[in-house]
């Protein structure tokens, strides 16, 4: 979920005003990196991965599972275990690094070090993966588990479903129907984050996926448990006024994406060329793990037509305005853009030969001035769409102590607008 900075983050309104000067000086950071890395070469090729757990209490004799929200409590433990084999003479790649993560039930952890581009760094990597787990596990109460399941089937239940019980009424940043406030990391970044997208869209983010039907099943298809008549924000009528489709599950908060887990992996290549090279190679082999690692067939208690957590991240994560999506004139917004930022890759980037442009055959909106600006500082025609389709976003959060940088050695305004996006590690 990006770096953890400590600051005054903006309300959405503040971050509005600032957004065009996050994304000229975003792109102005964007051109001292590459004039400084995109001739260099012979860079060791070094990658690690992140592996996200959730934590689940679990009562046998009443037969209950529960999301622990111990999240705090558990990373400083494992700190100090960390810090302590830090200073012993274990390998570097031994000492296990861990995470806040969005969800507070959720842990993270890390490599201390990257593994080699190598067999035997590739062989390391499940024996690390083991050690991680063993040493977080070790640090869990008697009846708390470790589980790398996708997404907790029962997050936003009518009844108890994490440990220590909150109210949803009081989830004052999301407002969701579903989800307590305290279901997130306390860290201004994530409520701040939680707030900006709904602000910025109009409305709380919305994820239905649909119901699998069995004999058993009504239809249509209307769930019972949603709290059709709640009236305490705003926003509460939304689900009955359409957000909530029939014969679909329905989420309306961050929680519900952000709170998945996953395993990924981070490279830092040889090149800027290899780099290109080895986004666009994993393109068409994410889908496909994707769909081998299928793991996420319940949400909300209910059983679900699709088993990936795919369509529900994408759509939680969706800041889009009603313009941007299409369903009015553009009067306030700048594009019509046809996917949430969060989602599936628009282009392919390699200065290959096997890159043929009718690969990129999709409609991509993108900002021309900023492409433009690439162009005449010697950036290629792909990559200068590339960066000018994702800077067609703005930054969702902003703090305030960052908001002037020295663009020369600094990358955070770049970053701000697509994290995922990271050209160097130095």
């Amino acid at each position: 979920m990006g770096l953890l900075c400590l600051g005054t983050p903006l309300t959405w309104e503040e971050t509005k005003d600032h957004a065009d000067h996050v994304r000229d000086h975003g792109i102005t950071q964007f051109l001292h990196t590459w004039h400084r890395v995109k001739d260099r070469t012979g860079d060791e090729l070094l990658w690690g991965d992140e592996v996200e757990y959730m934590v689940v209490v679990v009562d046998d004799e009443k037969k209950e599972a529960k999301v622990s929200l111990r999240q705090a409590e558990t990373l400083e433990e494992l700190g100090k275990i960390v810090g302590t084999l830090s200073n012993d003479t274990s390998p570097s790649t031994l000492v296990a690094k861990f995470h806040p993560e969005y969800g507070r039930f959720m842990l993270e952890s890390t490599p201390g070090s990257p593994y080699a581009g190598s067999i035997a760094g590739l062989l390391s990597m499940e024996t690390n993966m083991r050690y991680r787990r063993t040493l977080a596990r070790n640090h869990l109460k008697k009846n708390e588990i470790l589980l790398t399941l996708t997404s907790f089937p029962r997050l936003g239940t009518v009844d108890v479903f994490t440990e220590p019980h909150y109210d949803p009424k009081d989830a004052k940043s999301s407002r969701s129907l579903f989800l307590p406030e305290e279901i997130a990391h306390p860290h201004a970044r994530f409520s701040t984050l939680t707030v900006n997208i709904r602000n910025r869209r109009g409305s709380k983010v919305v994820a239905n996926l649909p119901i699998f039907k069995d004999e058993r099943t009504p239809r249509p298809f209307v769930d019972p448990t949603i709290p059709w008549q709640r009236d305490i924000y705003p926003e509460d009528s939304e689900a009955k006024n359409g957000a909530a489709l029939i014969d679909h599950i329905y989420m309306d908060a961050m929680g519900f994406g952000a709170g998945c887990c996953c395993l990924q992996l981070t490279f830092q290549c040889c090149s800027v060329n290899g780099a290109r090279r080895m986004y666009d190679a994993l393109i068409p082999i994410g889908p496909l793990m994707l769909a081998l690692t299928a793991a996420s067939p319940i949400w909300r208690g209910y059983l679900a037509d699709v088993d990936c957590r795919w369509n529900a991240i994408v759509g939680i994560m969706d800041d889009r305005t009603r313009e941007e999506r299409g369903l009015e004139p553009l009067k306030n917004s700048r594009y019509i853009i046809p996917k949430s930022r969060y989602d599936n890759v628009s282009l392919y980037i390699s200065s290959e030969w096997a890159n043929k442009p009718a690969y990129n055959d999709t409609v991509v909106p993108y900002d021309e001035a900023i492409k433009d600006r690439l162009l005449s500082h010697g950036v290629d025609e792909m990559l200068s769409k590339h960066i000018a389709h994702l800077f067609i976003c703005d930054p969702l959060i902003i703090f305030s102590e960052t908001i002037h940088q020295d663009d020369s050695s600094s990358v955070d305004h770049f970053e701000v607008i697509d994290p995922s996006l990271v050209l160097a590690s130095h």
